[in-house]
């Protein structure tokens, strides 16, 4: 018996509409990153990207071996989930009779889901500690909507997620305090600091893990301490 395929799929538009992408990741049953694809769209719209990421990932898979296909896009997995069958039967209207969006894009997607075991998982977007997939995929269709050109390949070469801030705790505040409530811990150089969401390497050289402590570094991610150098 074939175990089942974990995977991602995301767009991007930025504008939207504007400069947009698709992509999507490949992991084991254990979700594992095996492999990664994402490519331009030119100028279109957010839905259409991550429709077409979930038409490439579709077209990318074998057939016949169960797939979990986790997105963060509701019109997504509602147009595949609850809306299909509807659309179908009311010859490609909506319930308010208008021509179904995109619908060339949903018979492809349609027609590659026939026989298929496909479970599709909803995970929310851009949260701290949210799922790994979903942030390379993201990650991977925004760098392709900017620079318009097609990427992919393996694990060692995965697309680097950008860290995620948490949001600040909200406390009451008193009169003495009103005028100086901390919003956040600050590196020694007076940048805001995160925990990264995955390990990485900083402009100096030395790692980080997942969990440490970082700031910005010029244009990337690393060390407090070296921030407070470079300032």
């Amino acid at each position: 018996m074939n175990e089942r395929i974990i995977a991602a799929c995301d767009g991007a538009a930025k504008g939207n509409p504007g400069p947009a992408a698709w992509a999507y990741v490949v992991a084991d049953s254990a979700g594992v990153p095996q492999r990664w694809e994402a490519g331009p769209l030119g100028h279109s719209t957010n839905n259409v990207g991550e429709l077409t990421a979930l038409e490439r990932l579709l077209a990318a898979t074998d057939p016949d071996v169960p797939l979990e296909v986790r997105l963060d896009s509701t019109y997504t997995r509602d147009s595949v989930t609850k809306w299909l069958a509807g659309w179908k039967r009311n010859g490609w209207k909506t319930a308010a009779g208008k021509p179904v969006a995109n619908r060339e894009l949903i018979q492809r997607i349609d027609a590659l889901l026939e026989g298929r075991d496909v479970t599709f998982v909803y995970v929310p977007a851009h949260q701290v500690n949210g799922d790994p997939l979903n942030a390379l995929a993201d990650k991977a269709a925004s760098d392709a909507a900017r620079t318009q050109q097609a990427a992919g390949g393996t694990a060692v070469d995965l697309p680097a997620p950008d860290p995620v801030a948490s949001a600040p705790a909200r406390r009451a505040r008193s009169s003495a305090d009103s005028s100086s409530a901390a919003t956040g811990r600050r590196s020694k150089a007076g940048g805001p600091t995160l925990a990264a969401r995955y390990p990485g390497v900083c402009p100096c050289s030395r790692p980080y893990a997942k969990g440490e402590r970082i700031t910005r570094v010029g244009s990337g991610w690393g060390h407090p301490a070296c921030a407070a150098a470079h300032a």
